[in-house]
C-alpha cells in the first residue's frame, strides 16, 4: 500500500499530461516557455490574486519574498516552532533571525494569542504556516501585523486550494509561497513552487530576483538567484489543474470517512484532525495524535499500512538551529508535545474505499 499513490493519479491524467509534455518537446522552449505564463495566469485566477510567479521550489517561494521585502541582517521574523525546516531556513538564508512561537493545541498552527509577546523593535514580518493543509488564523495575524506595521508572508507549502472565510490560501498576505513538490496536494514531477501577491511593485522585484537579479538581459540591478521553474513542470501542473477541484473534494471525502470511522475510538491521547468551522483544508496530511507513537506505528507497519511523521522534532530543536537560532530558555510545550505524538495516515484523491478500509481496520486494531 502506498502512502501517496501518484501512479494512480498519473493513470487518470495520462492522456492530458503526456500531451502537455509532448507539446513542450515539440516547441523546445524548456525555460520560460509559453506554459510558464499560462500556468501563472491560471494559478493567480484560481487563488484570486493579481500576480503569480512560478519558481524552482517551495523553499525559494518563501526565500525570495523575504529578499524582495528587504528583510535581512538584524531583522527578526516571527514564525511557528512546528513546521518543516524550510520555514526557519529561509529566514536564516535571508540574513534574519527566526523567532519561534508555540502552536495552537487543536490546529497545530501558530498560536495567534502568543504572537504579540514575541514582537520586538527588530521584528519585520510574521510567517505563519498553513500546516497539514489548513490555513492559520489569518484575520487575527493580519490585524496584529497592521497594528505593528509588519509584513505577513504565508507559508502555504501544504495548503494550495485551502480556504479561510472563503478566501483561498495565498490571497491574504503581501506575499505567499507554495510548493509543488510531488507529494503536495498539487504536485509536479520534481521540485516546484509559486509566489502569489497583489503588489505590483513587489512582483517586479520578485521577478528580477528569480532571474539572477536582472532587470533586463545581462543587466543585473540587485542580488538574485536562479529560481525559474522548468517549462515541462508547468505543463504537468496545467494538466493536473484540470481536475484539481475534484481532487480537493476527494481528499475531503477520504478525511470525512476517516473521521467517521475513528469517532468511536476513546483511547487516551488519541485525536483526529481539528478543522476550524471557517476553514476548508486541502488535506495535505491526515494527522492523528496517539499516546505511544512508536507502539502505534509498529502495529500499523505489522498490518502493512504505511505512516509518516510530520514532524518528529521542532525546528528550534534541530541541531544547527538549536545552536544558532534558538532561545535555550524557551519552553514551547505544545509544539514539543505534538512532535512526540503526531502521526499521519495515507490520504490521496484516488484512494478507493477498499484501500482506506484496510487503513481504518489497522488503526482500530491498534487500540
Amino acid at each position: 500500500m502506498p502512502f501517496i499513490d501518484l501512479k494512480a493519479q498519473y493513470k487518470a491524467l495520462k492522456t492530458s499530461i503526456d500531451s502537455r509534455i509532448h507539446q513542450v518537446l515539440e516547441h523546445g522552449v524548456y525555460v520560460n516557455g509559453p506554459e510558464v505564463v499560462e500556468l501563472e495566469k491560471a494559478l493567480a485566477a484560481y487563488v484570486g490574486t493579481k500576480h503569480c510567479l512560478t519558481i524552482a521550489n517551495g523553499t525559494d517561494a518563501l526565500w525570495v519574498p523575504l529578499m524582495a521585502l528587504g528583510i535581512g541582517q538584524g531583522d527578526e521574523v516571527i514564525t511557528t516552532a512546528f513546521s518543516f525546516i524550510a520555514t526557519a531556513e529561509v529566514i536564516v538564508l535571508a540574513g534574519a533571525k527566526p523567532v519561534y512561537v508555540d502552536i495552537d493545541p487543536k490546529t497545530f498552527n501558530i498560536d495567534v494569542n502568543k504572537i504579540e509577546a514575541a514582537i520586538t523593535p527588530k521584528t519585520k514580518a510574521i510567517m505563519p504556516v498553513s500546516l497539514y493543509g489548513q490555513m492559520a488564523d489569518m484575520d487575527k495575524i493580519n490585524a496584529i501585523a497592521k497594528k505593528h506595521n509588519l509584513h505577513v508572508i504565508e507559508d502555504a507549502a501544504q495548503s494550495f486550494g485551502a480556504k479561510y472565510n472563503n478566501n483561498r490560501s495565498g490571497s491574504m498576505s503581501i506575499a505567499t509561497g507554495t510548493s509543488f513538490f510531488p507529494a503536495k496536494p498539487l504536485g509536479c514531477y520534481g521540485d516546484g513552487g509559486a509566489i502569489f501577491t497583489n503588489d505590483d511593485n513587489l512582483v517586479k522585484v520578485i521577478k528580477e530576483i528569480r532571474e539572477h537579479g536582472s532587470e533586463s538581459r545581462y543587466y543585473h540591478t540587485r542580488l538574485g538567484i536562479n529560481g525559474r521553474l522548468d517549462t515541462i513542470q508547468c505543463a504537468i501542473l496545467l494538466a493536473k489543474m484540470d481536475r484539481y477541484d475534484w481532487e480537493l473534494d476527494q481528499r475531503q471525502r477520504v478525511a470525512d470517512r476517516y473521521n467517521d470511522a475513528f469517532s468511536s475510538i476513546k483511547a487516551d491521547g488519541f485525536s483526529t484532525p481539528f478543522v476550524a468551522t471557517n476553514c476548508n483544508s486541502a488535506w495535505a496530511q491526515y494527522t492523528l495524535t496517539v499516546k505511544d507513537r512508536a507502539a502505534f506505528q509498529k502495529k500499523m507497519t505489522d498490518a502493512g499500512v504505511p505512516t509518516s511523521i510530520h514532524y518528529p522534532r521542532i525546528m528550534p530543536d534541530q541541531p544547527w538551529y538549536k545552536t544558532h537560532t534558538a532561545d535555550p530558555n524557551q519552553e514551547l510545550p505544545v509544539a514539543r508535545w505534538a512532535a512526540e505524538h503526531v502521526i499521519s495516515l495515507p490520504i490521496y484523491p484516488d484512494m478507493d474505499d477498499a484501500t482506506q478500509d484496510k487503513v481504518i481496520a489497522a488503526v482500530k486494531g491498534a487500540f
